[in-house]
């Protein structure tokens, strides 16, 4: 699947600022970038690579108070939609080094407090099986509701409340899939399917040698979803970190099949 991005936003802040930017399609294999154009106005730009190698990051000096951000590309998304009941858990001695920080409890994910559910629940599952098991899970006994969840909503929250956005899906799919001794990570995606449109979250799961991606909201598979960041969780992919206050004053994101 071909898909056409397009990001715009305004800030102001109060001063000049220096933000830190994640909402570049990354130059892994699965997706190619045909296209792509990002423009900051006057804003001196620099970059960094992603977290585990995954992208770009970008640390953008704004000399004054206003940022008007334009980014455009034309991906070409080559993974396969494959299922992922087939596929094996690592045993965990064999987990490689870059992988194992994924096993462990972050700030939004701790997957330490589902152990014993994830136990209880999904004991006699194993490998691919059970991280289906545990997708399918999420996705039938959450409801998707905007605006009923923020920035400081950790898992424990959205496991007891039932319901929350992508971010919150995700969140929960991370800590219960780590809790099952299963590295997954964080993973800012676009999709056409997403419904509204916006940066989206989903997770990725170690099975079978590779990092694999998983919707627990139901809306996207892998062959119609364009990476942009990895991390532990929310906090790693944040689309945007700012060192002032940032007051929004537009902001679209669109993601269509071409």
């Amino acid at each position: 699947m071909r898909i056409q991005i397009d990001v715009a936003m305004t800030y102001r802040f109060p001063n000049p600022n220096t933000v830190f930017l994640a909402l570049e399609a990354a130059k892994i294999e699965g997706q190619e970038i045909e296209y792509e154009s990002l423009l900051l106005g006057d804003a001196t730009v620099r970059r960094i690579t992603g977290d585990s190698g995954v992208g770009e990051r970008v640390f953008a000096l704004v000399p004054g108070t206003e940022m008007i951000l334009n980014y455009s590309a034309l991906v070409n998304i080559t993974r396969p939609h494959n299922g992922i009941e087939s596929l094996d858990a690592a045993p965990l001695h064999m987990i490689p080094g870059e992988v194992v920080p994924y096993l462990r409890p972050s700030r939004y994910c701790q997957s330490d407090k589902f152990v014993s559910f994830v136990r209880k629940r999904f004991g006699n599952l194993q490998g691919g099986v059970k991280v289906a098991a545990i997708r399918d899970w999420i996705e039938s006994n959450l409801s998707y509701v905007p605006g009923s969840s923020d920035a400081d909503t950790n898992v424990l929250e959205t496991f007891a409340g039932r319901q929350g956005v992508c971010r919150d899906y995700a969140h929960l799919m991370c800590s219960m899939v780590r809790a099952a001794q299963i590295p997954a990570r964080m993973v800012a995606v676009y999709s056409p399917n997403v419904t509204p449109q916006d940066f989206h979250a989903v997770a990725e799961v170690w099975l079978g040698g590779e990092w694999v991606l998983v919707d627990a909201t139901g809306m996207c598979n892998p062959d119609d979803m364009a990476v942009i960041a990895v991390g532990r969780d929310a906090y790693d992919i944040a689309f945007m970190e700012s060192q002032e206050p940032a007051e929004l004053l537009y902001q679209s994101v669109m993601a269509k099949p071409v």
